[in-house]
């Protein structure tokens, strides 16, 4: 017989860094699931990714017991990170940060692949971009469908 889901939560933690201080304590505390076990897993699955910021989906059930998905990084920290940039524009429309081309745009997609609902390399590209062009980030170059 399956378990009876209680809910979900989600949480935005850094690999392999997971520890019971907010925000993790409260969060999972709050609906009686385990803290020190969830620590303790997602630290040993998230070992090769260590400091990366990962969203995790926590599913509890009745019986206090629990799984968790971990997701590919945001694609704003992974903008971020390529450009070795702090933070975003304040101004996205007028003071541009940084600029990445259409080859990191495409490493950046395939990364994100499995959460995006998209089905191609091309739409998942589209996607990456928008997100950059949000950020104050320009994309330099002709994008890859226009040329031909």
């Amino acid at each position: 017989m399956a378990k009876e889901v209680a809910g979900y939560v989600k949480l935005q933690v850094k690999g392999g860094q997971a520890n019971p201080s907010p925000p993790i304590g409260p969060a999972l505390g709050s609906k009686g699931i385990n803290i020190m076990e969830f620590c303790k897993q997602f630290n040993a699955r998230t070992q090769e990714k260590q400091g990366q910021v990962l969203p995790v989906l926590i599913t509890y059930y009745k019986d206090k017991s629990f799984d968790f998905v971990v997701k590919t990084p945001p694609t704003a920290v992974l903008i971020l990170e390529t450009l070795k940039l702090k933070s975003g524009s304040a101004e996205p429309n007028r003071k541009k940060v940084g600029a990445l081309t259409w080859d990191q745009v495409k490493e950046i997609a395939e990364i994100k692949m499995p959460d995006l609902n998209a089905f191609t390399v091309d739409a998942a590209m589209r996607m990456v971009a928008g997100t950059a062009r949000s950020m104050g980030v320009t994309v330099s170059g002709e994008a890859p469908w226009n040329q031909k």
